[in-house]
C-alpha cells in the first residue's frame, strides 16, 4: 500500500505549511490524484484517516478530486479523453502515447487556522 506513503509525504507539506504560518489545526487537505496515476482514492482516504491520528490534521476534511485522463492526438494533434485502455484519436484513429492529464498526484489545497 504505497498509498500511506504518498500521504504521509503531503501530510509533511501541509505540517511545514501549518507551521511557517503558526496555525494549530489542519481543517481540510484536498489532493488532486489522475486515473492513471495507480493511487486508489479509497486506500488514500483510509491512509489519511491513519496518518493524521494525533496530529494537528486529525479529523480533517479530506478531499480527493479525480483527473481523468486526457491526450493530445500526435498526428491531427487534436484533444481527447480516451474511451478505453487503448487511447486511440476520435478524429484520426491514430493510438496517442501524449499524454495531457490523468497521472497527477498534487496536494493543491489547505485549511489551516
Amino acid at each position: 500500500m504505497h498509498e500511506l506513503g504518498i500521504v504521509e509525504d503531503a501530510l509533511e507539506i501541509a505540517f511545514e505549511h501549518a507551521r511557517r504560518v503558526d496555525a494549530e489545526r489542519i481543517h481540510r487537505v484536498t489532493m488532486r490524484i489522475g486515473a492513471i496515476s495507480g493511487v486508489a482514492p479509497d486506500a488514500l482516504r483510509f491512509a489519511f484517516d491513519v496518518a493524521t491520528r494525533e496530529t494537528m490534521a486529525e479529523g480533517s476534511a479530506f478531499e480527493v478530486e479525480l483527473v481523468p485522463v486526457r491526450c493530445r492526438c500526435v498526428e491531427c494533434e487534436s484533444e481527447f479523453a480516451p474511451d478505453g485502455l487503448f487511447y486511440e484519436c476520435p478524429a484520426c484513429r491514430t493510438l496517442s502515447a501524449d499524454i495531457l492529464a490523468g497521472r497527477e498526484i498534487e496536494l493543491t489545497s489547505l485549511e489551516v487556522s
